[in-house]
């Protein structure tokens, strides 16, 4: 009976939110709190956190997708791990409203979820826009699964060049064009173009000077995290590498895989890559919670949301002052940087407003940035230190190699990076596997052996 009254007793902190917050906050919790002090629940709408940083070499084919990933299960040995949509939160009430495979298999309603201390850490989505045929070509890079999806799409479309003799469907699968200038839009195109000119040489018919990459920012300048100097030598980088890289242009259509541009030109594609920036989660806007004119959860420098108790925000989906800026009115940049370092200081203030202790700003000046542009190359700029081509490549492996979370996935992903010098690349398309019942489908359909042709 005592046992019982305990647990009911113990507080019950929910994470929204699998990503770096959510995981490492979560993480830090469990390591630190009491035996019966608090039961930490997380819900995420995937059982695993997505290394992003990482998705651009897992969709060269570097790095396997099952290593770019961390299982929330294994990891967070000590919470109670719900897969499924948080779709709203009334924090007046202390409730969440969660939707999960069970409730919509059974039809019923949404589960509700009771807390005690909420963090709300949902990360963010790609932020689209209306643009004319977006919606029905265009391939977001967010997630792992996308990553793969594109990886398989670019070899598909050697194929398809490979076997066509219609000169029209051979350029405008040989086109692939990219949209957004920053960490997301340029690793990608860096890493895929290394992959496909390389597998060009595959192709009896196909040469790596035949494939065309453009990539298209609305700025005047790409990387803008490394610095003027170094974003405008990744710009002759990629330029020299026969990129055709268009500053000052955005993309007006897209209907029927033609990119049309804002500078007039026009270009048939089967590959549009969307890397246009990303925007706070939606569920943030089904809260009572405070929210700034971009759609963040205000928050105080200890990470507190404002104008509330008991509620806590960090990372994409929350407006962090900057405690470091010299002017005010700053926030945190939305990056890894700072979410993974926020989460610890989350997590100690929320064990610290359990306790009734005093609790901790969070104060973190921006050590700089590394970017890949393909196999030993890169940029960098850290502590003030600028570096290009090989040594900027390796910081970016090292640094995000001691980022990764846990052991087992540095040490995999080591392993694999060991592997991939010594051995030559993989060019093989599993598109199937985005499909993989179309075979039985039509084995069954037409009473015919999958392997009988």
């Amino acid at each position: 009976m005592a046992k019982e009254s305990a647990e009911r007793r113990a507080a019950r902190i929910l994470v929204v939110g699998g990503g770096y917050v959510g995981m490492n906050t979560a993480l830090h919790l469990q390591r630190r709190l009491r035996k019966g002090e608090a039961e930490i629940l997380v819900v995420s709408p995937d059982p695993y956190m997505t290394y992003q940083p990482f998705l651009p070499e897992a969709a060269a084919g570097s790095i396997s997708p099952r290593h770019v990933v961390v299982p929330l299960r294994r990891t967070l040995k000590r919470c109670e791990v719900v897969v499924g949509e948080a779709t709203s939160i009334d924090h007046a009430g202390r409730t969440a409203h969660v939707r999960t495979l069970a409730t919509e298999e059974e039809g019923a309603g949404d589960i509700v979820l009771h807390y005690d201390e909420l963090v709300v850490a949902p990360g963010s989505v790609s932020r689209t826009l209306p643009v004319p045929g977006l919606a029905e070509h265009g391939i977001g890079f967010k997630t792992v699964e996308e990553a793969i999806g594109l990886r398989n799409h670019v070899l598909e479309q050697l194929d398809i060049a490979s076997s066509t003799r219609d000169p029209e469907v051979r350029d405008a699968a040989l086109t692939f064009v990219f949209v957004g200038g920053g960490y997301a839009g340029v690793e990608a195109l860096a890493e895929l173009e290394d992959m496909a000119r390389y597998a060009a040489r595959y192709y009896h018919n196909i040469s790596p000077d035949d494939l065309r990459f453009l990539l298209v920012e609305a700025t005047d300048r790409i990387l803008p995290e490394v610095g003027p100097e170094m974003g405008r030598y990744a710009l002759r980088v990629l330029r020299g590498r026969n990129i055709d890289v268009r500053l000052g242009t955005r993309l007006d259509s897209c209907e029927d895989r033609v990119a049309v541009l804002s500078d007039g030109s026009r270009h048939p594609a089967r590959t549009l890559v969307w890397t246009a920036g990303v925007r706070p989660h939606p569920v943030l806007a089904a809260t009572d919670l405070p929210l700034d004119d971009r759609g963040r959860v205000r928050c105080h420098p200890d990470l507190r949301v404002e104008g509330t108790d008991h509620a806590w925000a960090a990372g994409d989906a929350a407006a962090v002052p900057d405690l470091t800026a010299h002017d005010e009115g700053v926030y945190c940049a939305p990056n890894a940087q700072h979410a993974v370092r926020q989460s610890k200081v989350l997590a100690g203030n929320v064990l610290c407003s359990l306790r009734g202790h005093s609790l901790r700003d969070y104060r973190h000046a921006y050590v700089g940035s590394v970017a890949s542009l393909g196999l030993h190359k890169g940029v960098a700029h850290v502590y003030g230190q600028k570096f290009k081509g090989y040594p900027a490549w390796f910081l970016h492996r090292a640094y995000h190699l001691s980022r990764v979370p846990t052991f087992n996935r540095k040490a995999r992903v080591l392993a694999e990076w060991t592997l991939a010098g010594l051995f030559k690349r993989e060019i093989v398309s599993l598109g199937s596997l985005e499909n993989p019942r179309a075979e039985f489908e039509l084995a069954a359909g037409t009473g015919r052996h999958p392997e009988a042709s």
